[in-house]
């Protein structure tokens, strides 16, 4: 699974190093990080980054980019690439989104999973969204002495679904690809808690329906990334139809993402 880094502020923060493929190759070491926004850097963290990322992709809203800019990091490129075209309550983390979010909280916690479950079915759905994740894709293509670091605002989301779809292309086993997105979780926990808690007080709302509708909108869930699958079984015929036809990847950018990114 893809190994927390250890830096002071950025809690969801992962190097995809390590995982292992079908055929017994692994992910290169400090190539690919995935992490949450980067706002909250130390001084610390900026070092970490500056020493040992070449490029952020900061796959966030303008919107979101303004209200929170990302700090300066020394050395480092960086590409604003939004993959999602509208805001989007529990995705995005604009204040205009979690106003909406907190709408959402006021209705049946069912309503709220369905909305997720929506929200991440745009992903491949969407020509907007499908055009930005294939810009991503092309960018991981050229060579780099440091690594790749893609995020959004939690790193749950948009740079989950991102994460996805290079274990996919690399051929990390399905099961293995669930189980990681699935431990942003364990990273988001306290956040989640400390939201539940700031609701229950702001909201006067209370209770095991409160907590998991919050549950639904700001944290993962399985049948989210298996949504995303069935949606590309239904438009594409399944996921390596929507890596090739929608992302533009043949076995050429395959072999070369492979040659980058692999080790024996």
């Amino acid at each position: 699974m893809s190994q927390k880094v250890s830096l002071q502020n950025l809690i969801n923060t992962r190097d995809l190093g390590g995982m292992r493929t079908k055929d017994g190759l692994s992910i290169r070491h400090g190539k690919l990080i995935r992490s949450g926004e980067l706002g909250a850097a130390s001084d610390e963290d900026l070092k970490w980054l500056s020493n040992h990322v070449g490029l952020i992709i900061d796959l966030r809203t303008e919107q979101e980019c303004m209200e929170k800019p990302n700090p300066s990091v020394s050395g480092t490129d960086y590409l604003h690439l939004s993959v999602i075209r509208n805001l989007a309550a529990g995705i995005s983390r604009d204040k205009g989104s979690e106003q909406k979010a907190f709408s959402v909280l006021e209705a049946e916690p069912e309503q709220a999973r369905e909305f997720m479950i929506h929200a991440y079915t745009v992903f491949v759905e969407d020509e907007y969204s499908v055009a930005q994740y294939r810009r991503f894709v092309q960018t991981l293509l050229e060579p780099r002495k440091k690594a790749v670091l893609w995020h959004c605002s939690a790193g749950k989301d948009r740079t989950g679904f991102a994460s996805v779809i290079i274990q996919e292309l690399l051929g990390v086993p399905r099961a293995d690809i669930m189980e990681d997105y699935l431990k942003t979780n364990q990273f988001l926990a306290a956040d989640l808690q400390n939201m539940i808690e700031m609701v229950g007080r702001q909201m006067g709302i209370t209770g095991s329906k409160l907590e998991k509708t919050l549950r639904y909108m700001f944290a993962v869930q399985e049948e989210y990334l298996e949504a995303v699958y069935l949606k590309t079984e239904e438009i594409y015929g399944g996921f390596s139809a929507f890596l090739s036809k929608g992302l533009g990847c043949n076995r050429q950018t395959v072999e070369h993402l492979r040659k980058l990114y692999l080790q024996p």
